[in-house]
């Protein structure tokens, strides 16, 4: 896919290798539908790295849900400068994570725990989710966990406006910010909507 090749560059090669995981492993495992595995790089990965833009360099990214490593995984791929832990309660996935950080020569800067949001007491620079739950629910696990200055990224579908605007009060009675960002990959890659907490 050439729009990834342009994106990734010199890491390709190993965004194709974990491609490649996610669709043999990852779908015998049940991450991954069968039906996505032509979709991986458009709907998945590149859909992933759009919020690479505003995360500053070397940050402590948190990945919360973080399911088959998305986005979290591919943001490591992309940017070495990050660290990043990939935050996961069910055991299966865990253990699918761990393997594919060790396949992938991730492990010096990708941390894999097991664990729910609402039980983590560290905090990071940005904390990331993507199709984990709805807003007001992150927002109760995951503002705990953003640092002071930090920020929440949650990925999120066209109704994303929507779901920021039925969070307004919330937002209002913590002293929190939300806007929602339309960011892209690749020029010719499809937008990502990315509802941004502060």
């Amino acid at each position: 896919m050439q729009i990834a090749r342009e994106v990734f560059q010199d890491r390709y090669d190993l965004a194709q290798q974990y491609v490649d995981i996610l669709s043999s492993r990852g779908v015998d495992g049940g991450l991954i539908g069968p039906r996505e595995v032509d979709k991986l790089w458009a709907r998945h990965v590149l859909n992933s790295v759009a919020i690479s833009g505003v995360i500053e360099q070397s940050a402590e990214v948190l990945d919360v849900g973080s399911g088959a490593g998305l986005p979290g995984l591919p943001l490591a791929i992309l940017r070495p400068d990050l660290s990043v832990t990939l935050l996961e309660p069910l055991l299966r996935r865990f253990n699918f994570l761990s393997e594919t950080v060790t396949e992938l020569g991730l492990q010096d800067r990708v941390t894999v725990l097991r664990g729910r949001a609402e039980d983590q007491h560290s905090t990071h620079q940005v904390v990331t989710c993507r199709a984990v739950a709805s807003l007001p629910k992150l927002l109760g696990w995951c503002m705990p966990l953003v640092a002071p200055h930090g920020q929440l990224l949650a990925i999120k579908g066209e109704n994303a406006e929507q779901e920021l605007l039925d969070v307004q009060g919330v937002l209002r009675s913590r002293r929190l910010t939300g806007e929602v960002l339309s960011v892209r990959a690749h020029a010719e890659a499809e937008p990502t909507w990315v509802v941004r907490i502060r």
